[in-house]
């Protein structure tokens, strides 16, 4: 986890309501709901971005604080920021340390930003299970910008992924 996906984590509202009430000891999605008086469905969503940002565990369905992660990030320094001085400003202004901050709603720049994450996340004619496919997209989603499977979705649309049968192939 980075500081900027702990940053995008926790910059809802409703989110870091849900991680004070699990630092305070609340163990499940409805005694977090109990004490933050959001509805059920907020706090199931934010307890998965939650946890898709390692800021919280959920072992045997058990709802923690994950403070080995914490720590990390209080440890680690400012992050490298991916993109070069040249590159591309595309990614310069939608990553930040190799993490989505947004899509681009303007299509030639969405399919500028797709191309990267594709040559970083899959290599050429290897076969990915579904499972395989979200777990490679999950880390350019910690901080909010998007979920992993809008990217997937952009990705088949694009053509810079195939999918036959849940199988997927980077052409």
């Amino acid at each position: 986890m980075t500081a900027h996906a702990l940053a995008g984590a926790l910059a809802d509202d409703g989110r870091r309501r849900i991680f004070a009430a699990i630092v305070l000891g609340a163990t499940s999605a409805t005694e977090a709901a109990e004490r933050t008086g959001l509805p059920a469905r907020v706090v199931l969503t934010g307890v998965r971005r939650l946890t898709d940002a390692g800021l919280v565990t959920g072992a045997d369905g058990a709802l923690a604080a994950d403070e080995a992660s914490l720590r990390a990030t209080a440890r680690d320094g400012r992050p490298t920021d991916d993109a070069e001085p040249g590159a591309d400003p595309v990614l310069r202004t939608f990553l930040r340390a190799g993490v989505l901050v947004s899509l681009p709603a303007q299509p030639s720049r969405r399919r500028v930003l797709l191309a990267h994450i594709a040559e970083r996340s899959f290599e050429p004619g290897i076969r990915y299970p579904e499972r395989a496919v979200d777990d490679a997209l999950k880390p350019w989603c910690v901080a909010g910008g998007s979920d992993h499977v809008t990217l997937r979705r952009y990705l088949i649309d694009e053509q810079l992924l195939t999918r036959e049968r849940g199988v997927y192939q980077r052409l």
